[in-house]
């Protein structure tokens, strides 16, 4: 049964904090959407309540990290990385705090609240940021399998999550599958690889988080109704970005479509097609995302229909670019 990826974080935490008391999170009045009530009820004396003030929510993460706590600091996408990006930056990255930033809520989650509360620039500001790992996990695999490595990893982590049910775990083999029921290296999630959810060679979507689902139902749309086959990759890392991965995909010079929830600017297009033409390759090449104006309201499926990142718009825009000369 799917559920929404934060509430898989907070399962994960709870279990890992049975046996690891060094494990702490701090909040910014965020318990609820956080999904972190029952954690602060079963381990009061791990969770740090700072109220609505997210530059101290980081700094006090970073007081935690700097006495070797494993710090998570959870608080909305949208505030976390504007609000406290100088905390972010300094008392994170440049001086090496091993902090967990959680942005929840992340992209246009919060629907129709508009553009105060959607987080479409997380991505770009933190790429330019040195000394931080960037992570949109695509399911609810992806989102256990992140914040284990996370936990046990000694480096600045930020992790985004929107609010929607998705999929226990995207399959390579068309189909959704079980976590128990996991086969290949290419199926296997790790920071910095991209996870190959879906195989074909007459296109590649290259999403991440909540965009991934969308992809792959448009690839399977696209190979029952037009005979297109198409790979649809999770690149849930955006940074450091998996370019071995990107090259091999990119060798057989099919077109390339990039989705994401986020602007346009910034993001894991830019990243992939900032690659791709620093090392001379001349794939076709799509990013589909939000656009450089003020974003339309209404909840989360409708702003994706609204730019093309659903199913049929997905499919649409790949057909269209494969028949192009």
């Amino acid at each position: 049964m799917s559920k929404a990826n934060l509430e898989i974080f907070s399962e994960t935490l709870q279990a890992i904090a049975e046996t690891d008391k060094d494990l702490y999170v701090v909040t910014s009045d965020s318990r609820g959407s956080g999904k972190l009530v029952q954690f602060g009820q079963k381990f009061p004396n791990q969770i740090v309540e700072v109220g609505i003030a997210e530059q101290n929510l980081v700094g006090v993460a970073t007081g935690l990290a700097a006495m070797e706590k494993k710090a998570f600091a959870v608080s909305p996408a949208c505030f976390l990385t504007a609000r406290a990006l100088e905390q972010i930056k300094n008392d994170v990255c440049y001086s090496d705090n091993s902090v967990k930033l959680i942005g929840i809520s992340a992209g246009v989650s919060y629907g129709a609240l508009g553009t105060t509360h959607h987080s479409l620039h997380d991505f770009a500001v933190l790429r330019a940021i040195n000394n931080i790992i960037i992570v949109a996990p695509a399911d609810n695999y992806e989102t256990e399998e992140a914040i284990r490595e996370a936990t046990a990893l000694d480096k600045p982590v930020y992790i985004r999550f929107g609010k929607k049910n998705m999929p226990s775990k995207l399959s390579s083999n068309q189909e959704y599958r079980r976590l128990s029921e996991v086969e290949g290296s290419r199926d296997k999630f790790s920071f910095g690889k991209g996870r190959v959810v879906r195989e074909g060679s007459d296109l590649t979507f290259i999403a991440t988080g909540e965009t991934v689902l969308p992809a792959f139902e448009a690839a399977e749309k696209l190979a029952k109704e037009n005979g297109i086959e198409a790979t649809v990759v999770s690149m849930h890392t955006i940074k450091p970005l998996d370019t071995e991965l990107i090259t091999n995909l990119a060798q057989n010079r099919s077109p390339i479509v990039t989705v994401e929830e986020h602007s346009i600017y910034g993001g894991l297009g830019e990243a992939v097609g900032s690659f791709l033409m620093q090392n001379g390759f001349r794939n076709k090449f799509k990013i589909v995302g939000l656009p450089d104006e003020h974003t339309v309201s209404g909840s989360q499926t409708e702003i994706f229909e609204h730019y093309g990142i659903s199913k049929d718009g997905l499919a649409e825009m790949a057909l269209k670019i494969s028949i192009e000369k």
